[in-house]
């Protein structure tokens, strides 16, 4: 029938051919415009851009406090996983667990928590665990063992002006000159007469 036909063909549609005459519809400027950058060859721009006034993401207030900056991503994996994944007296940790394919990568810290059940005794290395993971890993005769987290880079200025006291200090001691002893003369001085 031919409503079988049609319903096959209509999901393919033909582009639109513009610059193929003004019966086209798309004739001409070919939906360009006339001039500017927009009817150029090359031209682009980038969304929300408004020209020369202030786009509307910078006119809009902001307010309040975002913790989007700050706040730490984890690596989030269950103790039903590590039960489908690994045998039983298995060390698991980051590498293993993207062996696994339970993570992505090792970029990102990685917390364990309770959901499910787990029966095997396992060796689990961790960022973090919730209480009821480390119950249920060490009801099942595993261990836990948490990763001490890697502190952030902070310029330590007291260190730097304390060593700059120290130097200074020492600069000094070297450079003083030492005290000279007073020149003896060999011949006595005489009184002077008052005659």
């Amino acid at each position: 029938m031919i409503h079988e036909i049609t319903e096959k063909t209509g999901k393919f549609k033909a582009r639109k051919r513009i610059g193929r005459g003004r019966g086209s519809g798309s004739g001409k400027t070919s939906g360009r415009g006339h001039k500017g950058a927009g009817s150029r060859a090359g031209y682009s721009i980038r969304p929300a851009f408004e020209g020369v006034q202030i786009p509307y993401f910078r006119r809009i207030p902001k307010r309040g406090f975002s913790n989007s900056v700050f706040r730490t991503v984890y690596h989030i994996v269950n103790v039903s996983s590590l039960q489908d994944r690994f045998e039983t007296g298995a060390t698991v940790d980051a590498a293993a667990l993207v062996e696994a394919g339970l993570i992505r990568n090792t970029k990102n810290p990685v917390k364990v928590l309770a959901h499910g059940e787990i029966t095997v005794k396992l060796n689990v290395t961790a960022d973090k665990f919730s209480d009821s993971a480390t119950k249920k890993i060490e009801a099942a005769g595993g261990s836990v063992t948490v990763v001490t987290p890697k502190k952030k880079w902070v310029r330590d200025y007291g260190s730097k002006k304390t060593s700059a006291v120290k130097t200074e200090a020492a600069t000094e001691a070297t450079t003083e000159p030492e005290a000279s002893a007073p020149a003896s003369s060999d011949t006595p001085e005489t009184p002077e007469s008052t005659d």
